[in-house]
């Protein structure tokens, strides 16, 4: 399955969610920025206010594009542990400190610096553009957890299915419309995946 672009794929997954629709106890949160896109049809259909949660990828200090680990607003950080430990770790410290920085600024930029509320009592449903390593969707979840959620669901136009098994040991539910065993990137399932930019995701997730 291919989508034309990220709304495409909200529109296509909401129609997934329906036993989501109307319910107060339900929080929306997409990851910024790609997510937000998706999500933000996602909400419109649902009936739902949308909000984020701030991860940021760990990349290989050689090859930045190449995710080895996640951060997440809340301070949890998610690794692939034999990639971890193959690095210099002071090199990979100063990384992080960099991604939390930018992580800080984004909450700022997307929540007025708010922290992500209490979810107790909540199911907490985590919307991306895609997942590949899982990483960052799992600084997602320990977010989620760390604030106490009842339920978290992850929904997802489409993951690599290694990546979604694994997803559903750490979630109580995983919605998504396509699981191909070879996944390669993202980006390979639409038709348009332009970048998202900081002020597009604010403008979406205005009430």
């Amino acid at each position: 399955m291919t989508f034309e672009d990220r709304a495409d794929a909200g529109r296509q997954l909401a129609q997934k969610m329906g036993d989501y629709a109307g319910k107060q106890d339900v929080l929306l949160f997409a990851l910024p920025r790609g997510g937000v896109v998706v999500g933000a049809e996602v909400a419109k259909t649902l009936g739902l206010p949308l909000g984020v949660i701030v991860t940021r990828k760990i990349g290989a200090p050689e090859h930045d594009e190449y995710a080895i680990g996640a951060l997440a607003e809340t301070g949890e950080t998610i690794w692939n542990e034999a990639e971890r430990f193959a690095h210099d770790q002071e090199v990979l410290n100063k990384i992080v400190d960099k991604e939390t920085k930018e992580a800080e600024r984004r909450v700022k930029k997307f929540r007025d610096g708010k922290p992500l509320p209490d979810m107790r009592g909540k199911t907490a449903v985590i919307i991306d553009d895609g997942v590949a390593t899982g990483l960052t969707i799992r600084a997602a979840v320990a977010a989620a957890r760390h604030q106490h959620a009842s339920k978290i669901v992850l929904a997802v136009s489409h993951g690599a299915h290694g990546s979604l098994a694994a997803l559903r040991k750490e979630t109580d539910e995983v919605i998504a419309l396509e699981e191909p065993v070879f996944y390669e990137a993202v980006g390979q399932f639409y038709k348009t995946f332009p970048q998202t930019s900081d002020d597009e995701v604010v403008e979406l997730l205005k009430p």
